[in-house]
């Protein structure tokens, strides 16, 4: 059975704080919730980016989600201000 939006919210939460990299792909959110579809999964996502709880990261031509904290600790000075 599928989570909850809000279930999901935290699911995606604590995948963005436990994951070995800071930056991750909306389908790296995936296993979170396998019986959730994509759409489902990405604007879960978005609404967290609305929230102020995840943010875009972008390599250049990727776009990622991170969790701001995270990518500060880990990449220093050169990390978002």
């Amino acid at each position: 059975m599928a989570l909850s939006k809000e279930e999901l919210k935290a699911a995606i939460l604590q995948k963005a704080e436990t994951a070995p990299k800071p930056q991750l792909y909306v389908k790296d959110f995936y296993a979170c919730d396998p019986d959730a579809k994509p759409r489902e999964i990405k604007n879960a996502a978005n609404d967290l980016v609305k929230e102020g709880k995840l943010m875009f990261w972008s390599s250049g031509s990727t776009t990622m989600y991170a969790m701001k904290s995270r990518i500060k600790d880990e990449e220093g000075a050169s990390g978002v201000n």
